[in-house]
């Protein structure tokens, strides 16, 4: 019998690496009163939005998760598979049923096609954050490599052309960001200055040392030009799976800036926080973010009172700073702002 390729098309879930901390899940505590008996898994579906057709709060999702013992690797959920709602002595459980699918077996190697797996979170949303975004010290800017000029004294250059390069260390590596200086990143609440955001320009790489020393212009997303600077780039592929969980401390921050230049904040923007790797951070935890309450007149005694705070949806961190880092808003159930507080959800 000849190899055939099977392709099977997963939800990689990795549940037993999810780390939860905060309250038991009672037996309505968090259940939708709307939730459905049972749901079949789509291709395209995320775990949160999964977990969000049964409970209020996704990200306690591994805190009931129940998976028959029959099942070789309860880590791997499929499109096709079947999640039902059940009570354990009185405790909500949800348990997985393996669904009917198609998949073809012959001898020979065993591929999946791991391009369209389906993540926890929608990456399409922060890709373009992950590689491509970057923070950077005060004095980044003052001992970074730079370009002083493109070939043929063009002002500009793009993919393909060559560059010239000074302040380039020894031992420097072969591949750079080209990167331009960005905004500051203040605290609202101390002036500290957290970091200052390097403007992804494109892509270059070393062809030859020297004073000056030469590379090529990779790639370009806008025209590269002299003053741009160098920023060498993590080895590391960047995380492309995540694991939402309360944070293991309690925290409080606020929002400082939203990117793409949108003024209000809505569900799949992407934030940032005044809170990095220093607060004990990390990449999965789940925020709640708080609309500030609006000023008003009281109209008997003309007083100015602020109304109460109110809860304004979830965010799941994605990328961490040492005094800062990247959320994606995968909730957002009323109006929020720049400067809105974070806490734990």
């Amino acid at each position: 019998m000849s190899a055939s390729k099977t392709r099977v098309w997963i939800i990689s879930l990795l549940l037993a690496l999810f780390v939860f901390s905060g309250a038991q899940l009672g037996a309505t505590d968090g259940v939708r009163s709307d939730h459905p008996q049972q749901y079949t898994v789509q291709r395209g579906d995320t775990l949160w939005d999964i977990a969000g057709r049964f409970l209020t709060r996704p990200w306690l999702w591994p805190e009931i998760w129940q998976v028959n013992p029959e099942i070789r690797n309860p880590h791997l959920i499929y499109p096709g598979d079947v999640i039902s709602l059940v009570y354990v002595d009185g405790e909500p459980r949800l348990r997985l049923d393996r669904g009917e699918r198609e998949v073809r077996l012959s001898p020979g190697i065993r591929e999946e096609q791991l391009d369209e797996a389906i993540s926890a979170i929608p990456l399409s949303a922060i890709r373009p954050f992950l590689n491509r975004s970057h923070v950077v010290g005060e004095d980044f800017f003052d001992n970074a490599p730079y370009i002083i000029a493109g070939e043929d004294e063009r002002v500009m250059a793009s993919a393909g052309d060559r560059i010239y390069i000074r302040r380039l260390a020894e031992d420097a590596p072969v591949d750079f960001a080209v990167v331009r200086k960005g905004n500051p990143y203040i605290d609202p609440d101390t002036g500290e200055l957290l970091g200052i955001a390097a403007t992804y320009v494109g892509d270059a790489r070393l062809r030859r040392d020297g004073d000056p020393a030469t590379g090529v212009v990779r790639s370009s997303n806008r025209e590269v030009l002299p003053g741009d600077m160098l920023l060498e780039t993590p080895p590391e592929a960047a995380r492309m799976q995540f694991f939402p969980r309360a944070p293991e401390q309690e925290v409080e921050g606020r929002i400082i800036d939203v990117m793409d230049g949108v003024s209000q904040i809505g569900q799949f923007d992407v934030v940032v926080l005044n809170l990095g790797k220093e607060q004990g951070m990390q990449d999965g935890d789940v925020l709640a973010m708080f609309r500030a309450g609006r000023e008003i007149s009281d109209p008997v005694n003309r007083e100015r009172v602020r109304l109460p705070e109110e809860r304004a949806g979830e965010l799941i961190i994605f990328r961490t700073f040492d005094k800062l880092s990247f959320g994606l808003v995968m909730r957002a159930s009323r109006h929020t702002e720049v400067m809105d507080v974070v806490r734990n959800p």
